[in-house]
């Protein structure tokens, strides 16, 4: 079952997600007779982490009751504020060039994995990531050009380092969706003196304005997700669909990805890397956000991450 992170009556709590519903995980561990220790961390609650076990025992208990048993546990999702995943990972990692498709309708030619290697940039994470119907906020600085890039988020749940691409997914903890808002045309200081590598730091700060990274709205357990790459992803503004795609393109698989960042860098519990985008930005058609506009970003299996734009 689906984990998501939520406040309710001025409380954060762990509840198993639907799209119509969540249920609290402390009221289905009153209901089933499991005690389970009260946590508002998300990622305690998924493979690696300390409360897994208890949470699989409570969500195979629940999976034997009627629905009219468990009606009185549910709380609407409208009457919940739906929050990150995990809102202060150590590391908030991100794939540039990930997705063949995506390159290409950017005018670049994307080159064969085993002759390349994953570009991996970062944002941070106390000020871009935001909140399912959190709004995206265009930057008064640059408003023009802000764009959507769709996104696998992996989510780690234990310490690796070195690890190989066969032993990867054991150190995933679950998927999210992650909608990598990126500023296009972002250049500081009109007056500059060019310097050579002014348009590689005008891409990279283009990343990092409040609100760019919303991430949500749940997280689907590793051990849960047959296959990463087999994820469909579909992204609308406005109810017209401009991304249509699927985890299978990605140049560099989940586990690869992984792979690569722990042979120099070590991966803690909670850290976050996002995999890449596919075709359809808004950059390769001249169409970018606006106030008013609203973004819905989904992927197979997972859910759909709703943000306005303001």
């Amino acid at each position: 079952m689906r984990l998501c992170r939520f406040e309710h009556e001025a409380k954060i709590q762990i509840g198993f997600y639907d799209e119509d519903f969540v249920i609290p995980v402390a009221a289905a561990s009153d209901h089933t007779g499991i005690e389970i220790e009260d946590s508002s961390d998300l990622i305690a609650h998924l493979p690696g982490g300390s409360l897994r076990e208890t949470v699989e025992a409570i969500q195979a208990r629940l999976a034997n009751n009627m629905d009219e048993e468990l009606s009185e546990l549910r709380l609407d999702t409208e009457a919940v504020k739906l929050l990150v995943p995990n809102p202060s990972p150590s590391k908030l990692l991100l794939l540039a060039g990930n997705y063949a498709k995506h390159i290409e309708e950017g005018g670049g030619r994307a080159s064969e994995r085993n002759r390349t290697f994953p570009y991996v940039f970062m944002k941070p994470p106390g000020t871009t990531l935001t909140n399912p119907g959190d709004p995206i906020r265009i930057p008064e600085v640059s408003p023009d050009h802000v764009d959507w890039e769709l996104e696998l988020g992996v989510i780690i749940g234990k310490q690796c380092k070195g690890v190989s691409e066969a032993d990867a997914l054991n150190y995933v903890a679950g998927y999210t969706v992650i909608n990598d808002i990126s500023d296009r045309k972002f250049q500081p200081n009109s007056e500059r003196e060019e310097r050579a590598k002014d348009g590689f730091f005008d891409w990279l700060h283009g990343k990092w304005h409040d609100t760019f990274c919303p991430m949500g709205p749940c997280v689907l357990p590793a051990n849960e997700c047959d296959d990463p790459q087999d994820l469909h992803l579909t992204l609308k503004v406005n109810g017209e669909v401009e991304q249509d795609g699927s985890t299978s393109e990605m140049v560099f698989p989940v586990a690869a990805i992984v792979e690569f960042i722990s042979s120099f860098v070590t991966l803690e519990p909670g850290d976050i890397i996002s995999t890449g985008t596919t075709a359809g930005v808004g950059a390769a058609k001249n169409k970018y956000l606006k106030a008013g506009d609203d973004v819905h970003a989904e992927i197979q299996h997972i859910g759909v991450l709703r943000n306005p734009v303001a």
